[in-house]
């Protein structure tokens, strides 16, 4: 979410009906973070399904990404958005030609409202298998509740969904022909995960990477008064893990992010080379770590 500030900061500079709030407010605040995001950036909103690439498609709203990843045995879906986006991903994964009822596993990347929303609607539509890393078990199955920055706060707050199966770091996940290797990536929650995957286009192979746990959301604590103990060492194995690979294709749980909308819009021409993008990987990446790099500063400036 540390982008969605920066952006959500553009915003209110820009709009006379916020002009009066402070930065800090919102920085300090987590209800009006969370508040302002989703009406400036349209968590709530629905979006045009799309195919992104092989058997990998969008199936979110206009400001967070929801995957459909579609199998001979059955499909996946990675996130689901924010409570209410269920009927908004059931419709969209219709649109596209693919039954709801066909879905096996639900996945996230870590367990907060705006990615673990829709859990609960679609587990119960699809009779799908919630499935998620241990280290981040107790947080979705307590709908937010033991969050270690929100957990208190009701707007953060989403249905409890019942986990079916744990899976641990660097394992397999298998659904017929659909293999994702799980990766521990904690910091911005204690079991953040990020997804790998091989997918093979035109019979050239591309590694896709799902990456997660890197926000440091304003609030947190990294080193003095940490947020929870050991989260400073969790960030840097972080980034030393993300550091590790060289995706070809990328796709972030915000849309923003990953300039979703322009590599979706030049993909009508260009194809799969559209979403082909190391360099704003390694780009991402970089911004990603200066910024808890300065986080830590800032506290030891204290």
């Amino acid at each position: 979410m540390r982008t969605l500030f920066a952006i959500m900061l553009l915003a209110f500079a820009a709009s006379p009906v916020v002009a009066q709030t402070k930065t800090d407010d919102a920085a300090q605040n987590p209800v009006l973070f969370l508040e302002s995001a989703r009406k400036l950036l349209r968590w709530d909103e629905p979006a045009e399904p799309a195919r992104i690439a092989g058997p990998i498609y969008f199936v979110g709203t206009q400001g967070l990404s929801v995957y459909l990843i579609t199998g001979s045995e059955g499909h996946i879906i990675l996130n689901t958005g924010m409570p209410g986006s269920g009927p908004l991903i059931e419709a969209s994964i219709r649109k596209l030609g693919f039954k709801p009822e066909d879905v096996k596993l639900l996945l996230v990347g870590h367990a907060h409202v705006d990615h673990a929303g829709g859990h609960a609607h679609l587990a119960k539509v699809c009779k799908a298998q919630v499935a998620v890393i241990g280290e981040e078990k107790e947080l979705l199955e307590s709908g937010g509740k033991t969050d270690f920055h929100y957990g208190s706060v009701k707007e953060f707050q989403f249905d409890p969904v019942k986990v079916g199966r744990v899976f641990k770091d660097g394992e397999e996940i298998k659904l017929g022909d659909i293999a994702l290797t799980a990766l521990l990536t904690a910091g911005h929650t204690r079991g953040s995960t990020t997804f790998a995957m091989n997918i093979v286009v035109d019979g050239k192979p591309h590694l896709v990477l799902f990456p997660n746990g890197t926000s440091v959301n304003p609030g947190y604590r990294v080193t003095k008064n940490p947020s929870y103990a050991g989260i400073g060492d969790d960030y840097r194995r972080t980034f030393r893990v993300l550091d590790s690979l060289k995706p070809g294709i990328w796709l972030m749980p915000h849309n923003e992010a990953f300039g979703y909308k322009d590599k979706l819009a030049r993909s009508e021409k260009e194809g799969i080379n559209a979403w082909v993008d190391p360099v704003g990987y390694a780009k991402w990446l970089k911004a990603a770590r200066d910024k808890f790099d300065d986080a830590v500063d800032r506290e030891q400036k204290e």
